[in-house]
């Protein structure tokens, strides 16, 4: 599967399937759930969205798609009149960015890692991103952070994993971390490695994140298979990097028993992680065979 059809089946992929709600003038609007201290996160088609609104300051965490972007953004007028200070996208994908030109001239700010707008650039003019899309504006090479009222926003760019532009935004005084798609909740991920990825990499960011964190933190999730949900806490990291450490444990495995190719990536499951979801159009056998060229150099 190419990146292309990522996109097309990214956007059914509604972060915890939510049921949409309408609001007084009849928009259909999605799921609003608060977390903590004026921060939670919306749900409606393609990747999470987080948000903070509260009386002095509004932020935005990717934007979906622009339907689902107007719906986001009217939601969240009902819960505050404050301008929104700040659009932050995690990466670079159109489940996450399609919705950005709602912002433009909206939002204070637009930011992202620095590779986000050149990835943005690259996919739309491959035909796989959103023509009309508009790029963050603001950007960073590992961390940036803003005051937004009495809110402290981070960002922090751990290394390439999901892709080369990852972004794990981190709200400090409600202590509520968005991941973005670092972490598919119960979900064999997409990897986009045209874009930069690296499972391997990957493994080392989760840990990172584990431990950059509280213990108590509240996470958000880019995607969750429906049974889990969009949130979670330390463990749910620490399922998603042990899923990923046993991609690479099983294709290390069959390298070392001289197994083919084919035989150690036709593979319907791995013992242990019968409950994640091995969606067809990104299947198990695609992220061993990425983990394969990974430790092949093929």
């Amino acid at each position: 599967m190419d990146r292309r059809q990522f996109l097309i089946h990214s956007s059914f992929l509604t972060a915890g399937l939510a049921t949409p709600l309408k609001n007084l003038w009849g928009r259909t609007t999605g799921n609003f759930t608060p977390l903590r201290r004026n921060v939670g996160y919306f749900t409606e088609r393609g990747g999470t969205i987080g948000w903070l609104a509260a009386d002095d300051g509004m932020v935005i965490i990717d934007s979906q798609f622009p339907e689902t972007a107007k719906n986001c953004l009217n939601g969240l007028r009902n819960r505050s009149d404050h301008p929104l200070d700040l659009l932050i996208n995690t990466h670079h994908h159109g489940d996450h960015t399609s919705g950005n030109p709602v912002f433009k001239g909206v939002a204070e700010k637009m930011v992202a890692h620095e590779n986000v707008p050149m990835l943005m650039a690259q996919s739309a003019e491959e035909g796989e991103g959103n023509q009309e899309s508009a790029y963050p504006t603001t950007t960073f090479a590992e961390r940036w952070q803003m005051d937004v009222g009495d809110e402290t926003v981070h960002a922090h760019h751990f290394g390439p994993a999901h892709t080369s532009g990852d972004a794990v935004i981190y709200f400090e005084k409600a202590n509520v971390v968005h991941t973005g798609d670092l972490v598919f909740n119960r979900m064999n991920p997409y990897t986009d490695r045209p874009a930069g990825a690296s499972i391997q990499n990957w493994i080392k960011v989760l840990q990172s994140i584990e431990e950059e964190y509280p213990a108590d933190v509240q996470y958000i999730f880019g995607h969750g298979k429906s049974d889990f949900g969009v949130t979670g806490g330390k463990q749910d990291i620490t399922v998603m990097r042990n899923y990923l450490a046993a991609l690479v444990e099983h294709v290390q495995q069959g390298l070392e028993q001289g197994k083919s190719r084919e035989e150690i990536t036709s593979v319907e499951v791995l013992t242990g992680f019968e409950e994640f979801l091995y969606a067809d159009f990104w299947t198990l056998p695609d992220n061993l065979n990425l983990v394969y060229e990974e430790l092949t150099q093929s």
